[in-house]
């Protein structure tokens, strides 16, 4: 039985993928649909992939397609350097069968959350552009929706893209004040804890053993992420940026927050910069702090299951 209701806003991106597949496999969480943004890819390439990751495991998940760009400022080039030109490193282009919804990203999270008022999680893993539209489309959303979990920001920590700036909120500073400032309960997982949530190509190997064809998908993706990490940043494994996100919504007792005011520097040279106040009206709960191999040990423990919860949904 689900206990968690949500709509990921998402740029698939290999990170997303491995956080797609972990919500698919957890029997807590009930995946009412997807919306794409630009970010580590197009959205076109974001909408194909996202249709790509719920046909492999049979899942007929609405995607509806969200912004291609973002509110104000000239867009950043796309993270393909990290994640490869069509999102999934070496893995070739995703051609899924299924049509993308015909909402646009934003009515498609409005119109969920009416329909089931406190009931649905929004869960964001890329820039919040999307977030930003949908309160601009129906401010009612904001009472509609029962929380946002955000993965995104580095309050405490260095930034990602920058030496300020973690790449989520630096592709879009300007929704991202709009999301923080409005009036529902936001939750930030950032840089403070992801960068120490690690998972290796040893990981990813055991996984593939348990459950052999999405593990196998998701060891073959993460060699082409970890190989970034070697490189650039010297670390022999990947963050676990976005399935943090996840398992801070479903596992809530694996992290510390701090309840504080949010600033997003929105130009010059601290732009995406998210800087907590020392006071104002709205508050953000932001991850302060993990328990590193808990949180690691849910998603390989998850994912472990994830051939068999396909076959169950079959």
């Amino acid at each position: 039985m689900s206990q968690h209701k949500i709509i990921l806003d998402t740029d698939p991106g290999i990170d997303d993928a491995m956080a797609i597949h972990h919500i698919y496999a957890d029997p807590r969480l009930e995946l009412l649909g997807m919306t794409t943004i630009f970010g580590n890819v197009p959205v076109t390439t974001a909408t194909r992939n996202a249709l790509h990751l719920a046909e492999m495991v049979g899942a007929k998940t609405p995607v509806a397609e969200g912004a291609k760009v973002p509110l104000v400022q000239t867009p950043n080039p796309h993270a393909d350097f990290v994640h490869g030109v069509e999102g999934f490193g070496d893995y070739p282009r995703t051609n899924p069968k299924t049509e993308k919804d015909p909402r646009s990203a934003a009515e498609f999270l409005c119109e969920m959350t009416a329909a089931q008022p406190g009931e649905i999680t929004i869960c964001a893993v890329g820039p919040l552009t999307n977030l930003a539209l949908a309160l601009e489309h129906d401010p009612a959303i904001a009472k509609n929706v029962k929380n946002v979990v955000i993965m995104g920001g580095a309050v405490d920590a260095p930034g990602n893209v920058t030496e300020f700036a973690e790449a989520n909120i630096w592709n879009d500073p300007h929704a991202a004040q709009k999301v923080f400032d409005a009036e529902w309960d936001v939750t930030l997982v950032g840089l403070d804890v992801t960068q120490k949530i690690v998972c290796t190509l040893d990981d990813f190997a055991k996984v593939s053993e348990s459950s052999p064809e999405i593990g196998k998908f998701l060891s073959q993706i993460s060699t082409y992420y970890i190989n970034f990490y070697v490189n650039n940043v010297g670390l022999q494994g990947c963050a676990l940026h976005d399935p943090a996100a996840i398992i801070a919504l479903t596992d809530p007792e694996l992290f510390t927050t701090k309840h504080v005011p949010l600033n997003t520097i929105p130009d010059g040279n601290e732009v995406g910069n998210t800087v907590e106040l020392a006071d104002g009206n709205r508050r953000v709960h932001v991850c302060s702090a993990a328990d590193s191999e808990g949180v690691r040990k849910v998603f390989l423990d998850t994912l472990a299951n994830a051939d068999a919860r396909k076959a169950a949904r079959q």
